[in-house]
């Protein structure tokens, strides 16, 4: 997922661009830098995730082979569809392929995984080029055919097979415990210090794919209905309001500590806060494996995603329609350029007086007990 977020930022960036040249529409039209980059993100999920696979399990002679023929076979996928020949679904290679490419990936690495174990050829007195073109060639072959038999032989439609399959999950994440989980999970363990971009192949397939049919819709002069996208959680800057659990009130609350050292560190660690980037706070502090505080991290997870649901389901605030990942613009800056709704300015001051009477209490219990270490550390006088 990592290798995809450079693609998707490209997206990010164009879409940024249009708010723009919604303004001014004599700029050029970039639409296509999207289209070719966040618009393809299916086949480079495919590449990616059949490419790596060979690469963790030391293949590596095969690991771009097997990333090529998992584009391959997420191609076949766009085989015609109703009665006139010649029409493909090349929606399917864009973000609503990005879980399908993941799976071929796999797939075609568990093939190529298991031959490889053959050791075909391995004391062959054939020249090594030749070797290594069968070896190439069979799992090319068993790969292809198997799918191509599912598809054209069968006509079995995987690709919209698998996306009934995990439609119960997408539906799940697209609900108010599923954005819940999804913001919660990642605050409780980054509380204990483990990145939060541990949690992106979970998340990305939902935020993606809510994105991409909110941006359909509202193309097709329909509705954004999908509150769980990745804008919605990062990108806006309400939910994840100086980063993971909202931390930008305890940090604006240690900029006026008591403490000597919680306010050092308050004021250093302001900057990157109003940037929604939290980790020099969260380990300096620290937050991290902090009873005190990690409590409160959690709570404002729920309770912010609480708070956007209910105002974007109510329709007091827009819900994303365009892919913007741009978690890093101060917000509420970004949540007005998102949204398109300056709406967005009066819920980022109510969550930050909510954010702040949540970390009130518990600051002021971790700034006592600190504040008793500093005393004890004065000599006497």
């Amino acid at each position: 997922m990592q290798n995809l977020i450079p693609f998707i930022l490209t997206g990010s960036v164009v879409f940024f661009y249009n708010v723009f040249r919604s303004y001014i529409p004599q700029l050029p039209d970039l639409t296509n830098i999207s289209n070719y980059s966040f618009g393809m993100i299916g086949l480079v999920a495919a590449f990616m995730v059949g490419h790596q696979f060979m690469e963790k399990f030391r293949h590596l002679q095969y690991a771009t082979t097997a990333g090529i023929v998992s584009i391959c076979v997420l191609m076949m996928t766009l085989h015609p569809i109703g009665e006139k020949q010649g029409v493909y679904d090349l929606g399917r290679v864009g973000p609503t392929g990005i879980l399908i490419g993941v799976l071929f990936g796999v797939a075609i690495g568990v093939i190529f995984h298991f031959y490889s174990k053959l050791n075909f050829l391995k004391n062959s007195s054939l020249p090594d080029f030749v070797a290594n073109w069968i070896n190439n060639i069979i799992p090319i072959f068993i790969s292809l055919a198997l799918f191509a038999t599912l598809i054209f032989a069968f006509k079995i439609d995987v690709f919209q097979v698998i996306l009934n399959l995990f439609e119960p999950i997408q539906n799940f994440g697209q609900s108010l415990p599923g954005l819940i989980l999804l913001v919660l999970i990642p605050a409780f363990f980054y509380s204990m210090g483990i990145s939060t971009w541990l949690w992106t192949a979970l998340q990305n397939p939902i935020f993606i794919a809510g994105i991409a049919a909110n941006a359909l819709a509202v193309k097709n002069g329909g509705n954004a209905v999908n509150i769980v996208t990745n804008e919605t959680v990062y990108s806006l800057g309400l939910i994840m309001m100086g980063g993971t659990g909202a931390t930008l009130t305890l940090n604006l609350l240690m900029c006026f500590s008591r403490s000597a050292k919680l306010k050092t560190i308050g004021r250093i660690c302001l900057g990157p806060s109003l940037f929604n980037i939290n980790e020099p706070i969260v380990f300096s502090t620290p937050v991290v494996m902090n009873p005190i505080l990690m409590i409160p991290m959690w709570l404002n997870s729920i309770i912010g995603s609480c708070v956007i649901w209910a105002v974007m389901r109510g329709g007091l605030l827009n819900i994303p329609a365009s892919l913007m990942q741009v978690a890093q613009i101060p917000a509420p800056i970004s949540s007005v350029i998102i949204l398109q709704d300056f709406r967005a300015i009066i819920w980022y001051v109510l969550l930050f007086v909510v954010y702040l009477a949540t970390w009130y209490p518990f600051f002021k219990v971790y700034e006592r007990e600190v504040l008793q270490e500093e005393n004890q550390l004065q000599p006497a006088v």
